[in-house]
Order: C-alpha cells, then sequence, then structure tokens
C-alpha cells in the first residue's frame, strides 16, 4: 500500500476527493431543494399525508332466531 502513495501525491488525492465529496452534496442538496416535498425552505410545513382513521365502537347486534 505504502507503493502507491509513493507513485501518486496524497494531496492532491485527498483534496480532489474533497472537492467531489462537496460537489455531490451540494447537488443533492439542490435536487431535493428542486422537489415540492422536500423543500424545506418555501414550505416549511409538511403537508398531512394520510391521517389515522380509526373506528368507533360497534354496535352489538340482536341474533334474532328464525321460527
Amino acid at each position: 500500500m505504502w507503493r502507491i502513495w509513493q507513485m501518486i501525491e496524497p494531496i492532491k488525492v485527498l483534496t480532489g476527493l474533497y472537492i467531489f465529496l462537496g460537489l455531490l452534496a451540494f447537488m443533492i442538496h439542490f435536487i431535493l431543494l428542486s422537489t415540492e416535498r422536500y423543500n424545506w425552505i418555501e414550505n416549511p410545513k409538511p403537508r398531512k399525508t394520510a391521517e389515522l382513521v380509526v373506528p368507533g365502537p360497534v354496535a352489538p347486534v340482536a341474533l334474532t332466531t328464525a321460527a
């Protein structure tokens, strides 16, 4: 492994890596800001998607016998 680092300069590799990761992070954030769902600047309050519907108590059914 040390021979690889002798062939290439670690400063240039790490600088390129940091620049690439920074650009990738900015690109991901701008893509998310361009969507309606994940735009946290123009739409800070999220819309209610689906509310939980809880059924009420069921009335007991009288059993009738057919005679």
